[in-house]
């Protein structure tokens, strides 16, 4: 049985919702221009964005001992016990003949991928913790287990975007907007 009092309440809910979506959520507050550019360090197959730095397979090699090689595996090619993939080996094994083995330096196809990947993910679970002359070197010292670069190889904001990944044309282009 209703009473006043329920006919009274029911009859406010209305005016207290619209009430409540009449005034702007406060929540959190406005991201600075700074705030952004922390967050947007993408960097795409023709280098653009790379930060200055540099580094070399052989400053590399001690980065990759002490932050990633837990993971990896003792030079990149993840034994049984590692916990993430083999960075190194497979090159040649993409053939309709082979079991394919995907590697930095059998798949990617472009140097600054590995560098914006570690970069941004790695090492795990810290993740942009490295400087860009950390990232430069590992990145450096992966390509070089691969044989791609050699181990006093500068790389940096020009010479990375140069290297020739041995899987570079082994990409079928997917239009996103096909006509």
């Amino acid at each position: 049985m209703f009473t006043l009092k329920c006919i009274a309440i029911c009859l406010s809910i209305p005016t207290v919702a619209a009430a409540a979506l009449a005034q702007a959520p406060q929540l959190g507050q406005p991201v600075t221009r700074a705030e952004i550019e922390a967050w947007d360090i993408s960097i795409g197959p023709d280098g653009v964005g790379l930060p200055p730095g540099r580094g070399t397979a052989i400053e590399g090699e001690a980065i990759y001992v002490a932050k990633c090689q837990a993971c990896h595996g003792e030079k990149g090619t993840r034994p049984n016990d590692a916990l993430a993939g083999a960075l190194v080996g497979g090159i040649g094994t993409l053939a309709p003949d082979k079991t394919p083995v995907k590697t930095v330096g059998s798949f990617w196809p472009y140097a600054t991928t590995l560098f914006d990947y570690v970069r941004r993910a790695m090492p795990f679970p810290e993740s942009k913790s490295l400087t860009a002359d950390e990232v430069y070197a590992v990145s450096a010292y992966i390509l070089n287990l691969n044989g791609i670069v050699g181990s006093n190889d500068v790389l940096d904001a020009q010479s990375l975007p140069k290297v020739r990944m041995p899987n570079r044309d082994g990409f079928t282009p997917f239009p996103r907007n096909p006509k």
